[in-house]
């Protein structure tokens, strides 16, 4: 078990060194979305990644990244659902007994619109009235909505990215939910396994969490050596339920070690096939791609061992290549 451990650390340690991998596949969107940063949005009904228009929208592109980078939107939550309009997040966190905080907003950009608000794309909230409002809420278009969305508010609403691969599956099935009052200010929250507002809990609301990505991918399980995160989907059974979470590995200490973080657990309202387990105390991935600059192999059958409860660190204890 231990060399078993040593191989796997030194395959990890190699793809984060100057050698690398020799590519074994490699997805064909890649090429054109690497010249864009790449954001992976984990939510409770699967996750999506994001291509960003640093190019054409490099204000509101630093403005979202700002956000992101310091995990303001981890934990939080859609709160406004038009049904064949738009889906929109970034603007609350729901904290249990209190109710929901506001993200703690940067100041407000300049408006940068030029590309149209067509389905599938990603594009900034503001005030109205106020073209130079925009902060932390952004939206994604469920349908061509360029028609109205790319004159309103004095002079469109800009997008800044927009959904890659199936990922507009998520946002559908997100678009499908029911929608509910929380007070007048969030009149319009999609809710999932509750028939009354009466019945809300935390569990009802979709979450999310996001992080900058290396390279668009779909799988399940993908460790990053630019990153350094391990993300996954993770079943620990119906006493605690199914999560996407990532860890960040951590090289200050010896063998392979990871530590969950805790910010960005998202419980999930599906278990899809081929997800990773937790049981025992062991975090059991049957598929893991491991990316090294768009270079990618899949090792299978990893197993993460539970060794510091406290700090939330796995260590590796063994592998298939």
């Amino acid at each position: 078990m231990a060399l078993l451990g040593r191989n796997f650390s030194a395959a990890v340690r190699r793809t984060l060194g100057r050698a690398g991998l020799v590519a074994s596949l490699v997805l064909a969107a890649t090429a054109s979305a690497q010249a864009n940063t790449l954001v992976r949005v984990s939510t409770t009904f699967g996750d999506f990644t994001l291509e960003l228009f640093d190019d054409v929208a490099p204000i509101t592109v630093r403005n979202f990244l700002n956000y992101v980078e310091r995990g303001a939107y981890n934990g939080t939550y859609f709160h406004r659902l038009e049904a064949g309009f738009v889906l929109q997040g970034g603007g609350y966190r729901l904290i249990p007994y209190e109710g929901p905080l506001q993200v703690p907003a940067d100041p407000p950009i300049v408006n940068e619109y030029r590309e149209p608000n067509v389905r599938g794309t990603v594009a900034m909230a503001k005030l109205g009235g106020d073209p130079n409002s925009a902060t932390s809420e952004w939206f994604v278009n469920l349908a061509d909505n360029s028609a109205n969305l790319n004159t309103q508010n004095n002079g469109g609403f800009t997008v800044f990215g927009r959904v890659l691969g199936d990922g507009m599956n998520v946002m559908d099935a997100i678009g499908g939910l029911p929608v509910f009052a929380l007070g007048n200010v969030q009149s319009q929250i999609p809710l999932h396994s509750t028939e009354s507002s009466d019945e809300l809990t935390v569990n009802n609301f979709v979450t999310m969490n996001a992080e900058v990505v290396q390279r668009y991918s779909a799988a399940l399980a993908v460790f990053e050596s630019q990153t350094g995160l391990l993300m996954a989907s993770v079943d620990g059974g119906a006493t605690l339920g199914a999560y996407s979470v990532n860890l960040s590995l951590q090289p200050q200490l010896p063998g392979t070690v990871f530590r969950l973080n805790a910010d960005s657990l998202v419980r999930l309202a599906i278990r899809p096939i081929g997800m990773a387990t937790y049981a025992d105390n062991k975090l059991r991935i049957p598929t893991l791609e491991v990316n090294e600059n768009g270079n990618v192999r899949v090792l299978r059958n990893v197993v993460l061992g539970l060794t510091d409860a406290s700090q939330w660190l796995f260590s590796l204890e063994s592998y298939e290549p």
